[in-house]
């Protein structure tokens, strides 16, 4: 690819990135982002499809790396369960709230193909990425230390809530009061760890 090319792309990542943080993904399109890059639509469209093309690119080149480095950042498998899930949604909750495209794109993600369609289109298998978490919710079931579900369940139970939590940050970073404070986060992870432990 040519310097000016790369140029070009690099800001259309950028500005996407940027539109999708502040105004909602909703209201990224081809012709506003081509606007805002100063170039033609037509440019857009030979590098990307269309939006669904651009944001499943846009998820495995510019968020699902991040994403995992952060959320195992000062994570270790070995650690004791509850110990383990703190820093998870503590790593988790500052990268999103710091990152609020990478949140857009996963939140769409889950209520849409987009996720599965990037997992295909580059041949990323299950587990390929937080390979250390699911080791970690695996070997916890193993230990009888958490109840049995399947993999997929277990994360959708654990994990779910601090992407709820998130949400609600954003929504009141509007509002007068901050209601998701560390503390917050802090107390519903250790629920959210008493509702799966094994008794």
């Amino acid at each position: 690819m040519r310097p000016k090319n790369l140029e070009a792309e690099k800001a259309i990542r950028s500005i996407a990135l940027r539109i999708i943080a502040e105004e909602g993904l909703e209201n990224l399109t081809m012709q506003k982002l081509a606007k805002e890059v100063n170039i033609s639509p037509r440019t857009i469209y030979l590098k990307y499809e269309n939006k669904e093309d651009l944001l499943i690119k846009l998820f495995i080149d510019e968020v699902l790396g991040a994403y995992e480095k952060a959320v195992l950042t000062g994570f270790d498998e070995e650690m004791s369960f509850s110990e383990g899930m703190q820093k998870l949604w503590t790593n988790t909750f500052q990268y999103l709230k710091n990152n609020r495209h990478a949140f857009m794109l996963l939140q769409h993600g889950k209520t849409s193909p987009l996720l599965n369609k990037a997992y295909q289109k580059a041949n990323i298998k299950q587990g390929q990425f937080f390979s250390p978490v699911h080791r970690f919710l695996m070997q916890n079931i193993d230990r009888g230390i958490i109840k049995k579900f399947p993999l997929d369940v277990s994360r959708a139970l654990l994990f779910s809530p601090v992407f709820d939590l998130v949400n609600e940050y954003f929504d009141y970073q509007e509002r007068e009061h901050q209601i998701i404070t560390e503390a917050v986060l802090t107390d519903c992870c250790s629920v959210v760890i008493k509702g799966i432990l094994n008794k």
